[in-house]
């Protein structure tokens, strides 16, 4: 009754099917995903399939990018004359793909006259009626 016990017969454990990428492919495919957030905003969170963040990101953004455009907001260029302007630009480079969309759509921006003329109307009094 007392028989040895027979060592249960060891198997190789497998590979999984798929590898899992190396610290350098992970540190490339998050530079990818950056890089495709900035030209599209969401279009990273929709590499991670995503979806749903994905398009409220580039509805927010697409948003804010017309209504801002429709407003005839300013849209800094590389060159501005102080540091804000300066901040400005990097800012509106945030936005991608938008900011050059929108610099190609501006054609003269808000003059003097046109900034008094809304300012104007926006602290007059409404017309009674």
């Amino acid at each position: 009754m007392d028989e040895p016990v027979k060592d249960a017969p060891q198997t190789e454990s497998l590979p999984s099917p798929v590898a899992a990428p190396s610290e350098e492919g992970r540190a490339l495919m998050a530079l990818a995903i950056c890089a495709a957030g900035w030209a599209v905003p969401g279009l990273g969170h929709a590499v991670q399939k995503m979806w749903g963040r994905a398009l409220a990101v580039f509805l927010a953004v697409g948003a804010l990018v017309i209504l801002g455009a429709g407003m005839r907001g300013n849209v800094f260029t590389s060159r501005g004359e102080d540091a804000f302007a300066t901040l400005g630009y990097f800012a509106d480079l945030g936005s991608g793909s938008f900011y050059f969309l929108a610099r190609a759509a501006e054609s003269a921006g808000p003059t003097f006259r046109t900034r008094r003329a809304i300012t104007a109307r926006a602290l007059s009094p409404p017309l009674a009626s």
